[in-house]
């Protein structure tokens, strides 16, 4: 276990308890001839699943080495199915993040998200089960009740950084031990390096030896123009916080591509329209005098210049369409599937 990942420094106690921990870890991990060997090219599916919130996003943002999923504090971020690649070694990793199990509300726009939940559990060759470290409560349980035991699925501990005490950890890893077969227990955290290339070499000995299905320098099976409208929703939630429901949503309505002149870059234009239920959702998104609105387009820009190496021009309106995330034709006309 690596010990870089706490907060503190671990006093002599904590220590200890790092040794229990490490040992039970130990006997809990499958005899060598449960995986596969290690000859050949691998490549296969890794579903990432877990309640809303847990950092399945920034976990899978980690793994693949660059943002490819947006993140923030609010729930229910992630909407859609979204593949990231890593290609390292002989090994192609195929990492599929999903949206949070929803429980909460049964509306058009929530049953969508949990049917991708479903769908990306059933056809992968390895499940990574995110949960927070030392804790486990109903909406874990309801996604936990969606695994079979066809699968493997490893249970990944995340969050570990903010366990004061890892001697804490060892008897809730036992609790968990009863609830699923779990092929192996990861503690981690998906801010630490190590922890992240300790998670691959595990997942590594699950994938079956094929031929990889991705270029090796692919990232992603997601488009820009899907990139951009998710690089708008991340920048929404994150300076609305918790004033805007979640159901707020955006729709990509141009996005075209233009030649640069001379040493300049390829250019960009995009218009995009954020959608909210209320009129005082829309007042909301705009702030005052526009200050809001225009900060979500500056910041937008700024980051997917970088990401798409471009020079980018965007344009953002605010639609009110009430009721819309229990409207089905609606959520699938948004490009929830």
């Amino acid at each position: 276990m690596n010990t870089e990942s706490t907060v503190n420094p671990p006093d002599s106690g904590d220590a200890e308890g790092q040794a229990n921990l490490d040992s039970m870890l130990k006997a809990l991990r499958p005899a060598a001839g449960d995986v596969a060997s290690h000859q050949g090219q691998r490549c296969g599916l890794v579903a990432i699943v877990g309640k809303p919130n847990v950092g399945k996003s920034t976990l899978l943002n980690a793994l693949v080495g660059q943002k490819i999923s947006i993140t923030s504090r609010k729930a229910q971020t992630t909407r859609h199915r979204i593949t990231g690649m890593r290609t390292q070694g002989a090994t192609q990793f195929v990492f599929v993040d999903t949206p949070g199990f929803q429980t909460r509300h049964n509306n058009a726009l929530n049953r969508s998200l949990n049917k991708t939940v479903k769908g990306a559990v059933g056809d992968v060759d390895l499940i990574l089960f995110v949960v927070e470290a030392g804790l486990f409560n109903q909406a874990d349980a309801k996604v936990l009740s969606l695994l079979g035991k066809d699968v493997p699925t490893l249970l990944v501990a995340n969050k570990l950084d903010q366990v004061n005490r890892r001697a804490d950890i060892a008897p809730w890893l036992q609790e968990m031990q009863q609830r699923h077969a779990f092929a192996e227990f990861v503690p981690m955290s998906a801010k630490n390096a190590k922890d992240i290339e300790r998670l691959l070499g595990i997942c590594e000995r699950f994938l079956p030896e094929q031929a990889w299905w991705y270029a090796e320098d692919e990232l992603t099976d997601r488009s820009e123009k899907f990139l951009a409208g998710e690089t708008v929703r991340e920048k929404l939630f994150r300076l609305t916080g918790d004033e805007l429901p979640y159901t707020s949503t955006v729709v990509i309505d141009k996005f075209e591509e233009e030649a640069g002149r001379g040493k300049q870059k390829r250019l960009l234009r995009i218009a995009a329209t954020i959608v909210v239920e209320r009129d005082t959702h829309k007042a909301m998104v705009i702030g005052d005098k526009g200050e809001r609105i225009k900060r979500i387009g500056t910041e937008t820009r700024v980051e997917l210049e970088k990401a798409l190496d471009a020079k980018v021009f965007i344009e953002l309106w605010v639609k009110v369409r009430s009721g819309w995330a229990d409207d089905e034709a609606r959520v699938r006309s948004f490009g929830y599937e």
